[in-house]
């Protein structure tokens, strides 16, 4: 089949040599002219012909071959621009400072832990009430009518130690506002990147899809010689429709991500449009310091020990809380009972009281057994974070450096080649001596490795951000109150390979 698709396209060649050499010996009038691919036949009324569309003239230097349009040679394809704003990755990370909700609930902790520290240092409130006793007539007179005041004073350090406990709880919300903030712009990068690979994915997809339809008009115009089978024009036409399936495919996703980047940045109805800046500007990750680095910086790894260190200060309150607190209690009375010696009205008269709580029973032993389990919790929580960012982090050091190797490849390898085999494609068929679809095939193998190109850039580059920003890939979730359990790594949010693979 291929074979007959070889020799229509050199007949049709040839056909139109020969009638470009006799248009050029023979002169007809204007309106007896027909296009090279019909000839008027003689003792018939041709009928007119629709006016074709002009083809792309050849550069200089490069023959047009007759009957059949030249392709031309694969420019670096650039996104299609479309109608609307140009973000850069700046702007859209500094527009997610402003309306990302979690960093507002993230500075709304820090708020609520001073406010907590300001409480716990406060001394207790006073007390003072109406005191009365023998109230009756007759001989007492009334009998004793005041007032007190009493007041708990604090003793062995207590308010100090709750103050140390609620300091503890302030560093942990603001180290916790410092990593939401790295997940939120961790994960606008994720979704820029993302974004912009899938932008110049779609301008690739236009242009396959451009070359299938070349493909499908010559397959048709070979069947129209008879020198192609229906079956031809249909296989041609089933790729051509893949193709446009697969554009809109890529446009989808196009669309999906632009979504997810407006609704991570807290805008979304975000306008869509396009985004500044290159993929090819590739990074670099040293894998032994970037672990070391995760390892040693991470804001997990400082939560874990600002836990620690909490818990200390929780026993140590613990330990505080039996010390009892000293009571007083003054007041004064008008003291209206009469004296025997004088007959008259006792009078005002004062009193007080001094006390303190025994810690006989209650020595707060379950407190204290319960604040040095937190603290051996809290020293286990300190390793298993360390054990927990080495494990997830594997796999994105694992997806980098296959990224990092495909991208080599392609670069330097895969498509250097494919591009040598469509030149030498392409002179072969000006000197006639390959057929036009070995042409196509070969462009668009090309231009198909170009898209699994930008497929693998888009995973290094996904990787690189979530491996240079400790791991936090989640700009959405909640922040974590300095009173629970810090989750460092959210592993629905942790990329993948094949969360970033291109529609084929």
């Amino acid at each position: 089949m291929k074979t007959r698709l070889a020799e229509g396209l050199a007949l049709l060649l040839m056909v139109g040599a020969l009638y470009g050499q006799s248009s050029q010996s023979t002169s007809q009038p204007a309106g007896d002219q027909y296009p090279p691919d019909q000839m008027q036949m003689p003792g018939m009324q041709m009928p007119p012909v629709p006016e074709q569309p002009k083809q792309p003239q050849p550069p200089a230097g490069q023959p047009q071959m007759p009957g059949m349009p030249m392709p031309q040679n694969p420019e670096p394809e650039q996104p299609a621009l479309t109608p609307g704003p140009v973000y850069t990755l700046e702007q859209l990370q500094q527009s997610a400072i402003e309306h990302n909700p979690t960093l507002k609930q993230s500075q709304a902790e820090i708020r609520a832990a001073e406010g907590r520290k300001r409480q716990a240092g406060l001394y207790p409130n006073p007390t003072v009430g109406y005191l009365g006793e023998q109230i009756s007539g007759g001989s007492q007179r009334g009998g004793e009518h005041g007032g007190f005041i009493q007041q708990d004073i604090v003793l062995g350090g207590k308010l100090g130690a709750a103050r140390r406990v609620s300091e503890q709880e302030r560093r942990q919300a603001e180290a916790e506002s410092g990593e939401q903030l790295l997940r939120v712009q961790n994960s606008i990068a994720m979704a820029y990147y993302q974004s912009l690979a899938a932008q110049e994915t779609v301008a690739v997809r236009e242009t396959l899809l451009k070359l299938a339809q070349d493909a499908l008009i010559t397959a048709r115009q070979l069947l129209n010689v008879g020198q192609a089978d229906e079956p031809d024009v249909l296989q041609t036409e089933v790729e051509a429709g893949q193709q446009e399936l697969a554009l809109v495919s890529a446009q989808q996703r196009q669309q999906m991500l632009w979504r997810s980047l407006g609704a991570v940045i807290g805008q979304p109805n975000l306008p869509f449009g396009n985004l500044a800046g290159s993929l090819e500007e590739l990074p670099e990750v040293d894998t032994q310091r970037g672990l070391d680095n995760i390892l040693q910086n991470s804001p997990a790894v400082k939560i874990a020990n600002l836990s620690f260190a909490r818990a200390q200060a929780e026993l140590d309150r613990a330990k505080r809380e039996p010390i009892p607190d000293l009571q007083l209690r003054a007041g004064v009375q008008q003291n209206r009972e009469l004296l025997e010696t004088s007959g008259r009205p006792v009078g005002l008269q004062g009193f007080a009281e001094v006390g303190v709580r025994i810690p006989l029973f209650n020595r707060n032993q379950g407190n204290v057994q319960a604040a040095r389990a937190n603290i051996e919790r809290a020293d286990l929580e300190q390793q298993r974070v360390q054990l927990l960012l080495r494990e997830r982090s594997s796999s994105v050091f694992q997806n980098y450096l296959t990224a990092k190797a495909g991208v080599e490849r392609y670069r330097k390898q895969m498509i250097p080649q494919a591009e040598k085999a469509y030149q030498l494609y392409l002179n072969r068929y000006r000197k006639m001596a390959a057929a036009y679809p070995q042409v196509l095939i070969a462009q668009r193998t090309l231009f198909q490795l170009k898209t699994d190109y930008i497929a693998s850039l888009e995973n290094l580059w996904v990787s690189t951000v979530t491996l240079k920003g400790f791991l936090l890939t989640d700009g959405l979730e909640a922040p974590t109150p300095p009173t629970e359990i810090d989750r460092p790594v959210r592993e629905t949010n942790l990329p993948t390979g094949s969360g970033t693979t291109q529609a084929r």
